[in-house]
């Protein structure tokens, strides 16, 4: 009835650990703010090129110098592996970097009054796609100091009168500021809400596979780096088939979603569960030796046991087995570990169900010698 599970394997938990996707998101940030960096530097050359002023050498060499360094900035950041990991502090100097050389630019080219005011939108949509909402706020706090800094630096006193035109100038940075940050946060939550789904089984609410791998990657790193004691359990529901024969498979669904509830109600809140697949569920105890993994399975296998089900209109009884196997004794990686669970819970269903198996050398040898024939 049940198929031979040795040779199944969870998702590898290095190829979607929660780091490398965090990476991942990163890099695609850090692409768009890398156009950004460039997006800055041809307006400016454009102003350069096309503005009256190009007998202002002064302002000429000064802009060519701040874009020189500035381009030395964006080609070390983005091409030079000065920092081979993304980071969203990385992505926080650049964005400062983006005001000071505005800034740069706006003084030589009108201050307050220059055509290129608005480039201060991009370090804002930058912070906004990127950063957190008090980021952006700290983000939009320097540029207003800026802002007032290039307003003195023109000899205005800061009089009501230049007060309410400092603020009209200002109130399209603010303005996008505000939209892009709305925009981000519910992008933001949808994506949030992607990943919750695509990590979690729609059923039990369970962790699915690739949630399971996300979630013990760390975790099980840390049992690795410490040398600390760490168990895996696989659990099976001995009766599904019978009621998904005899009152369909929405009542095997309820059947399974107890089952869950069973599980849960019997872990702590660093334990990690999953649905392995069908009617198994996989379960990580970080800090757990063989003997507390071996109390945790009984009292999971009790609990099942000793509830009811009410299936439509009958109520039915439902057995679990269950099969363990522990860090460091029986393996070095989760993925063995697992495969040697898997192996103990195939056991403890062949020697009768309803009961908890730990994994040995034993059971690799009986599950490799030829089963009796008896009934199902």
């Amino acid at each position: 009835m049940e198929e031979t599970r040795r040779g199944r394997k969870p998702e590898s938990g290095a190829d979607v650990s929660a780091d490398g996707i965090q990476q991942e998101e990163l890099r695609g940030i850090s692409r768009t703010v890398a156009e950004i960096h460039w997006l800055l530097m041809i307006l400016v050359l454009l102003y350069m090129i096309f503005s009256g002023d190009k007998e202002d050498t002064d302002m000429q060499t000064a802009i060519t110098a701040g874009l020189f360094f500035y381009a030395a900035m964006v080609m070390s950041f983005r091409y030079a592996n000065f920092y081979r990991r993304e980071t969203r502090l990385k992505i926080a100097i650049e964005t400062f970097c983006m005001i000071a050389m505005i800034s740069w630019s706006l003084w030589y080219t009108g201050k307050t009054s220059s055509p290129l005011l608005n480039l201060f939108l991009l370090p804002v949509i930058t912070s906004s796609l990127a950063l957190s909402k008090l980021s952006t706020l700290l983000l939009v706090g320097v540029i207003t100091a800026s802002f007032i800094a290039l307003d003195s630096g023109e000899g205005r006193l800061l009089s009501l009168v230049n007060a309410g035109a400092t603020v009209a100038q200002l109130a399209p940075v603010l303005l996008v500021a505000y939209i892009t940050t709305m925009f981000s946060s519910d992008i933001r939550y949808g994506l949030g809400k992607a990943k919750l789904l695509s990590e979690t089984d729609e059923l039990t609410g369970l962790f699915n596979l690739r949630g399971f791998a996300i979630a013990t990657s760390g975790v099980f790193g840390q049992a690795l780096r410490y040398e600390r004691p760490a168990c895996v359990l696989m659990v099976d529901s001995d009766d599904l088939k019978p009621v998904n024969d005899k009152y369909g498979h929405q009542a095997g669904n309820q059947l399974l979603l107890k089952v869950a509830r069973c599980i849960n109600n019997e872990l702590r809140h660093t334990d990690i569960a999953a649905r392995y697949g069908g009617d198994e569920f996989i379960i990580l105890l970080p800090e757990t030796p063989m003997k507390g993994g071996l109390d945790v399975a009984e009292r999971i296998r009790s609990a099942v046991a000793e509830t009811v089900f009410e299936v439509g209109p009958a109520r039915v009884k439902n057995t679990v087995s269950i099969g363990i196997a522990s860090y460091p004794e029986h393996g070095r990686t989760l993925d063995a570990i697992t495969a040697r669970a898997d192996q103990a819970m195939y056991e403890a269903k062949r020697l009768g169900r309803n009961r908890v198996a730990s994994y040995s050398a034993a059971v690799v040898e009986t599950i490799a010698a030829p089963e009796p024939d008896h009934a199902a």
